[in-house]
């Protein structure tokens, strides 16, 4: 079977031009980036039943599904450090078939202290793939290839975000939250299938570095007031994409929406137009430049937070299409600045931006989870605001890499 990595190399060796196979191997890096997290938000479209199901507040079911990102940030910050002795296509292959471990497990999981913990490991599981993948991408593209490799992956990502959601609301409707879990399990093993056909062993490349551990590498990253910045923006990122799509599940099976289930999970075609838009991310940031780029795509996601204040259904669906556009765009320009501007260490660059990112996935849940218990979705709407603010400021100090 064709080999992913040979076309990537082949990049490596031609850095004047882009590398031959360019469809083959997005297709492959953005498979690989669906079948990595399509567990991350998957479970999100069935938040009200799980509610239910456990008997406890939105904040606290918020918190549990997205514990996830707790593990996320942990393992991308361990796998960051240990990046430069760990085989890519051994260790993604090995982190998607345990993944499979806790999402089954979760179709039996007895108390909500329980679904948690399984959520945190699946989130180990899942973020040692992805960074292993991203810092894979980084050493094994051309610089030319670099942004829509990335950005292949970054869509992928978002498809799982769209196909995901739908495949999990769709079998727990007809078959049961059970039922949903191994379903996705399913999904796990048939990534790690994927990877063992598609990527063959690539050492990793070691950081040509006078830092004497990863942790003064890590030291090194965070003196850099670009990388900075982007560790910032990724933060902020996730916390607003989190803080919206998390709680508006509830705001949309409430009166006046009142939708179903099945109604629920096909609002998420809203992430439709990202998985076309991601696309251009890369080749978008490198014609304008980085901060035009981000910025552009945090005023979009601005606006839909606006409109998903209306009271009519179409208000609110516009207002995900826009904060799914805007956000996942920033995402994927983000990170491949990030791959670009790193001079040292790409793995502890990208497993630090992934621990940021994750952590604020964490945080905007927890955080926004009591906002909304406490005072509704329009305070929730106006912390979204706050995080996507913050990171349009912290885009002031990102300069082209070019």
């Amino acid at each position: 079977m064709t080999d992913l990595s040979a076309h990537i190399r082949t990049a490596n060796m031609a850095m004047h031009g882009p590398s031959p196979g360019v469809a083959f191997r997005s297709l492959v890096i953005g498979l690989t980036a669906f079948l990595t997290v399509v567990d991350l938000f998957a479970t999100q479209a069935i938040l009200p039943s799980l509610t239910r199901h456990y008997g406890v507040t939105p904040a606290a079911m918020g918190f549990a599904v997205n514990a996830s990102t707790f593990g996320m940030a942990i393992s991308s910050l361990v796998v960051g450090f240990l990046s430069p002795h760990i085989d890519r296509r051994l260790g993604i292959l090995l982190s998607l078939t345990l993944l499979a471990i806790p999402t089954s497990l979760l179709a039996v999981a007895p108390n909500l202290a329980v679904f948690t913990a399984l959520r945190v490991a699946q989130g180990l599981c899942m973020a040692s793939a992805f960074a292993l993948t991203l810092a894979y991408l980084g050493e094994q593209c051309s610089a030319m290839d670099a942004g829509g490799a990335f950005a292949a992956y970054i869509t992928g990502n978002v498809a799982s975000n769209l196909i995901g959601r739908l495949i999990s609301a769709a079998v727990a409707d007809s078959f049961g939250l059970s039922w949903n879990f191994y379903f996705f399990a399913a999904l796990n093993l048939t990534g790690a299938v994927l990877v063992y056909f598609t990527i063959n062993r690539v050492q990793p490349m070691h950081a040509m570095s006078t830092a004497a551990s990863p942790l003064a590498t890590l030291l090194i990253h965070w003196r850099n007031p670009r990388l900075r910045a982007a560790f910032g923006i990724g933060f902020c990122i996730l916390f607003a994409f989190i803080g919206t799509f998390t709680f508006v599940n509830f705001v949309l099976v409430r009166p006046p929406l009142s939708l179903g289930m099945m109604d629920l999970g096909f609002v998420y075609f809203v992430f439709l137009p990202s998985i076309v838009t991601t696309l251009f991310a890369g080749k978008v940031a490198a014609r304008i430049g980085p901060r035009p780029a981000i910025w552009g795509a945090l005023g979009l996601a601005a606006l839909g937070v606006l409109l998903m204040l209306g009271r009519h259904l179409a208000e609110v669906l516009t207002g995900m299409v826009l904060v799914g556009v805007g956000t996942f765009f920033a995402q994927a320009a983000t990170t491949s600045f990030v791959g670009q501007a790193t001079t040292e260490n790409r793995g502890v660059a990208s497993g630090t931006y992934l621990a940021c990112y994750f952590l604020g996935g964490l945080t905007g849940t927890a955080v926004l989870g009591q906002v909304f218990d406490l005072m509704g979705w329009a305070a929730c709407a106006i912390g979204v605001a706050v995080a996507l603010g913050s990171a349009a400021l912290l885009t002031f100090k990102l300069k082209s890499v070019n």
